[in-house]
């Protein structure tokens, strides 16, 4: 690992911000669902408000960027049209109209007379967001926190530096005209920070990476506070032989052209040999017409595929218009392929046949396995969350597109009348473990 990502210990200046922001959560936490409401409007009000200037900063940091000569997949999660603001002001709108995440009583028991538990949702506390680019991600990020009750520290790229502070300012306004606290929102400008909030174990207690492999795996590796997140994603599209093929086409090209650098488009195609001569005539000249490089195996290559794939290519997120394509011979060769390959993010397929839909979705152990649609759609916004804090493929929950219902824990109440423990040995008390 490069001395770039060495983790420097903490200073004074990020200690302070890091408790001012652990004491503004605990004030959030205990907030009623009215004001978190209320707060997320006045929030996306003064978004819209601030909507030119927005923009305007968003402009010069894509012009620095561009001079840099940042990746064109950078460049696209970097720009901020006026038509992304407004999705992500309605996003954040959207949030305040979900239910509310906090106080859900999950179990209630009687464990005997007179004494009841309950299992209630609460707030996380301090969420640590370290991202790359994307600045429509700090208003999705901030409004799903400030809805769950948590407390946020947010360290953007600095390609997006001017950008994030326009956002991150507007947002503040709004909080200072609610019943939060506007220090609930907490934005890190300098490398150095974001690498020393790693070792804020006391103050943050969440870390949600969202950015290249090789930050994500830096973090999950060089952290004592539990991260969630994904490093990868490599999603997959296969084409069985009972698909229609202009249901294939349809949704094999909004998988990957619709927005090639999100993590959900697809990189590899799978075909099965007796569809992938006819579907190539027609999908090989509108990828051409796109400029989409296509990448292939020996049989796709006889079919009219540009370039010869190698090994390196089946496990590559090109976040690129770059498509690998894969002839196989049955649904089973696609299934192992997949489980081979796959980041288990998002994986798909195309098919009449039910049967083999319900195979290719039991066998696939991704976050999201769909039929007959995008893998476009893997998205928070798109799952109706509102918006979405990342997205996470690990087995064990939250996982998927993390919305409302991944940043709340749950704690137990215990409520008794004296009882002690002794009594149920000796016999005068018994365990009635009844459901109310």
């Amino acid at each position: 690992m490069t001395d770039i990502f060495e983790v420097p210990t903490p200073d004074n200046d990020l200690l302070e911000k890091a408790e001012q922001l652990r004491f503004a959560s605990i004030k959030t936490s205990q907030t009623n669902n009215t004001d978190r409401i209320r707060a997320l409007h006045l929030m996306a009000d003064s978004l819209e408000k601030s909507s030119k200037e927005i923009i305007e900063a968003n402009i010069k940091d894509y012009k620095k960027a561009e001079n840099k000569g940042i990746s064109k997949a950078l460049l696209s999660r970097l720009k901020l049209s006026k038509e992304k603001l407004n999705l992500g002001i309605e996003g954040v709108r959207k949030v305040g109209d979900l239910l509310d995440p906090v106080g859900q009583v999950q179990i209630k028991k009687e464990l005997s007379k007179g004494l009841i538990l309950e299992r209630k949702t609460v707030p996380i506390g301090v969420l640590g967001v370290i991202f790359e680019s994307r600045p429509d991600a700090v208003m999705q990020i901030s409004s799903l926190a400030i809805r769950s009750g948590n407390g946020v520290m947010l360290k953007g790229g600095s390609e997006a530096n001017f950008t994030n502070l326009a956002i991150v300012y507007a947002l503040k306004k709004g909080l200072q005209k609610s019943n939060l606290d506007e220090n609930t929102i907490c934005l890190l400008t300098s490398r150095k920070d974001s690498m020393a909030m790693l070792k804020l174990e006391k103050f943050i207690n969440l870390i949600i990476p969202r950015g290249s492999n090789q930050l994500v795996k830096f973090i999950q590796e060089n952290t004592g506070i539990p991260v969630l997140g994904h490093a990868d994603g490599i999603c997959h599209l296969y084409i069985d032989n009972q698909a229609n093929l202009d249901v294939a086409l349809k949704v094999a090209l909004d998988s990957k052209i619709q927005y090639p650098a999100a993590c959900n488009a697809v990189e590899t195609l799978l075909i099965h040999k007796d569809i992938a001569s006819d579907f190539l005539k027609k999908a090989i000249p509108i990828y051409n017409s796109k400029e989409v490089k296509l990448i292939g195996d020996k049989k796709a290559v006889q079919l009219g595929v540009h370039f010869e794939a190698n090994h390196e290519d089946w496990q590559t997120e090109y976040l690129d218009l770059i498509l690998s394509i894969k002839i196989v011979e049955n649904l089973e060769e696609a299934i192992a392929h997949i489980q081979k390959f796959s980041s288990k993010h998002t994986d798909g397929i195309i098919t009449e046949n039910i049967s083999s839909a319900n195979k290719f979705m039991s066998e696939i152990d991704s976050s999201g396995v769909f039929h007959n649609c995008s893998t476009r759609f893997a998205d928070g916004f798109r799952y109706g969350f509102g918006a979405e804090v990342g997205i996470s493929t690990q087995t064990l929950p939250p996982r998927g597109p993390v919305g409302l219902e991944g940043l709340v824990t749950y704690k137990y109440f215990l409520r008794g009348q004296g009882h002690i423990v002794d009594d149920f040995s000796c016999g005068k008390s018994i365990y009635t473990h009844k459901d109310i």
